[in-house]
C-alpha cells in the first residue's frame, strides 16, 4: 500500500558521495527526532526534474527551513556518482539540499511509489512526490498524479508548511 499521511517511513538505505567515497544513511537515522522534507524525482538530469523540480526547492530552501524544517532531501533511483554530479550542476549542494541516491530503488519500492516508463528508458524509478516527515511520520504528502511538477513543487511544499503553522 502506498505511503500516506500518518504512516511511519519504511527503513531503507540511501547513499551520498562523500569526500572519501559513498556514504550510507538509514531513513530512520535521517528522520528520527527531526523534521525533514523529502522530495523524489524520476531521474537526475531529466527535463522536469532538472529544470523545474530541483530549482523550485533551491529557490524556496531558506523559506522552507525557516518553517522549522531541519533538512531538505532529494531522492532519485540513480547512482550516488550521478546524484553528486547533478547536485553540483544544479547548485543544490550550495542551497543546502541533500541529494541522495536510492541505488536499487529500495526506498521507492518500500513506499510503493515505483515508476516505469519504458518508452523513455525509465525502469524501476521513483514517482514524483514531496513529503514532510516529523520524527519519521509523514505529515504532508504531495504525490504527482499527472505529468509535470505541480503538487510536489517547492512552492507547494512551502504553502503546505505555511498552512500548518497558521493552523497551529
Amino acid at each position: 500500500m502506498t505511503i500516506a499521511v500518518g504512516d511511519k517511513l519504511p527503513e531503507a538505505t540511501l547513499v551520498r558521495m562523500g569526500d572519501d567515497g559513498p556514504e550510507q544513511f538509514s531513513v530512520t537515522a535521517l528522520t528520527q527526532g527531526r523534521t525533514v522534507v523529502i522530495f523524489a524525482v524520476p531521474g537526475a538530469f531529466t527535463a522536469g526534474c532538472h529544470k523545474l523540480h530541483v530549482p523550485g526547492f533551491i529557490n524556496n530552501a531558506d523559506a522552507i527551513r525557516a518553517r522549522g524544517v531541519d533538512e531538505i532531501i532529494c531522492v532519485a533511483v540513480n547512482d550516488p556518482f550521478v546524484m553528486k554530479a547533478w547536485s553540483d550542476a544544479t547548485g543544490a549542494d550550495k542551497a543546502g539540499i541533500t541529494m541522495l541516491s536510492d541505488p536499487q530503488g529500495a526506498f521507492a519500492k518500500a513506499l510503493d511509489l515505483t515508476l516505469d516508463v519504458p518508452a523513455i528508458g525509465l525502469i524501476g524509478r521513483s514517482q514524483r512526490y514531496a513529503m514532510l516527515a516529523e520524527d519519521g511520520v509523514v505529515t504532508v504528502f504531495n504525490l504527482e498524479t499527472e505529468r509535470g511538477v505541480d503538487v510536489s513543487s517547492g512552492e507547494t511544499m512551502l504553502a503546505s508548511l505555511e498552512g500548518k503553522s497558521s493552523a497551529a
